[in-house]
């Protein structure tokens, strides 16, 4: 019960903190309520309906003692002028059948426990029409007497003023504390908002600054020194991958100059494709480790960054079939996009003889599945093959290089890109990568 409670409760700060203010209140009123209704307002109902029945009772005596004055000329003058009561006799007859009581009855409870209790004789009282008066018809020795009562002498009909009173003061208290805690939260958004942002490698906004209470702006000024911190660290990563690529580059590039003065043969070929391989090899590792976070999102052509994979397929001699359905134009960081394209379309290439990519862009969400009929994938090697620099041992290898670094890096450009990767089995029998990134 607790586990379905709290799956019904809202997960907003915002719609919490509301909750917070709210319930109490409306605990409270409501308890004030109970105890006004329970309390007060029945009591002052019930000596209200104590006085009326008083009156009537005075009536019932006098005619039933002086049974003379025929024509109660006398008794519907006293009551209408002491009492505000209207009566008449009518003749003998049967009561009208009991009514039954309105959902609301105080009012006819109260009435009733007087009238059995000061006059005991047969009754019956209408309480629920929309007229002003109240109806008593009592059964005496000769006749029925019948009487008016203006429901205000036996009814405390002003306690709407109370309820609207409260409702009133309720709806002002809550609209302040949206108020307040809208001015309250925004800040908190704006930090999850730069946060996000932040983690996504995109430019935080230049007016985002320490707003809000105490608590809130110490989380954000943590927050940009954090920042500041890691741009520093990514920074002098970034001078130190190009110092190293530099001059790896240049050592491969005087042993490829070496190697063309060097008479053709096996040996040869065999260093040049060492070569190649380091070559291929360095380029995969500073890619992994410089990644993709600074470039900016624009909005590109999803078939542009197909088509190159058509004339890819065709020059080796595959089959490649692609499905775009929804909007083609995307808006995402086109050249980690594109290398991303490349891992996993190039492994399909590599391993398989069809490949198969289906694309939909529909409101904000892109999603693409890439497909093959190669070995695949063992689906306890599924979470394995995400890590860096891990190979598999048979029919599959998750990166052209050879350096176990192609997943992780299709990994870490569709998490920058605040989306999500996952592997599965292809109904072509091979392996199936589908991700999801916002676009």
């Amino acid at each position: 019960m607790a586990r379905y409670i709290a799956g019904l409760m809202p997960s907003g700060l915002f719609a919490r903190s509301l909750i917070i203010i709210i319930a109490p209140m409306l605990i409270l009123q409501a308890i004030i309520a109970f105890v006004f209704m329970e309390r007060h307002w029945q009591s002052v109902t019930t000596r209200l309906s104590a006085s009326v029945v008083r009156d009537v009772a005075g009536l019932v005596d006098v005619i039933e003692t002086y049974p003379q004055d025929a024509n109660f000329e006398t008794v519907s003058r006293i009551a209408r002028e002491r009492f505000d009561l209207r009566v008449s006799i009518l003749p003998e007859e049967e009561l009208p059948a009991p009514r039954p009581k309105p959902f609301f009855s105080i009012l006819d409870t109260a009435l009733s426990e007087q009238l059995t209790r000061r006059i005991d004789k047969p009754f019956w009282i209408d309480t629920v029409g929309k007229s002003d008066l109240l109806e008593i018809r009592i059964r005496l020795e000769r006749g029925v007497l019948r009487a008016f009562v203006p429901r205000n002498q036996a009814y405390a009909s002003n306690t709407h003023i109370f309820l609207l009173w409260m409702v009133g003061a309720s709806v002002v208290l809550v609209l302040i504390a949206i108020l307040f805690l809208r001015n309250q939260i925004r800040p908190i958004q704006r930090l999850a908002e730069a946060a996000e942002r932040f983690g996504k490698g995109q430019q935080i906004s230049e007016d985002f600054k320490p707003r809000g209470a105490t608590e809130v702006r110490r989380a954000t000024v943590s927050f940009l020194e954090m920042r500041d911190r890691i741009e520093r660290a990514l920074e002098q990563r970034t001078t130190m991958l190009a110092g190293v690529s530099h001059d790896l580059r240049t050592v491969l590039t005087r042993f490829r100059l070496q190697l063309a003065f060097v008479p053709k043969s096996k040996e040869v070929e065999a260093l040049s494709g060492d070569i190649d391989d380091m070559q291929s090899m360095l380029e995969g590792y500073l890619d992994f480790a410089r990644g993709e976070s600074g470039e900016e999102a624009s909005d590109i052509n999803i078939h542009d960054v197909f088509d190159r994979f058509s004339t890819e397929a065709s020059t080796l001699g595959k089959q490649f079939e692609i499905s775009v359905s929804g909007e083609p134009v995307v808006h995402v960081r086109q050249s980690a996009f594109t290398r991303l394209m490349s891992n996993l379309i190039g492994n399909g290439f590599r391993y398989a003889q069809s490949i198969k990519v289906t694309s939909k862009h529909f409101g904000k969400m892109l999603t693409i599945d890439v497909e093959d009929d190669g070995p695949g994938v063992p689906a306890e090697n599924y979470a394995d093959v995400f890590k860096p620099f891990y190979r598999l041992d048979n029919a599959r290898n998750l990166d052209s290089s050879g350096t176990g670094l192609g997943l992780a890096i299709a990994r870490d450009i569709v998490h920058t890109h605040g989306g999500h990767i996952q592997l599965g089995e292809s109904e072509m029998g091979g392996l199936k990568v589908s991700i999801s990134i916002p676009a």
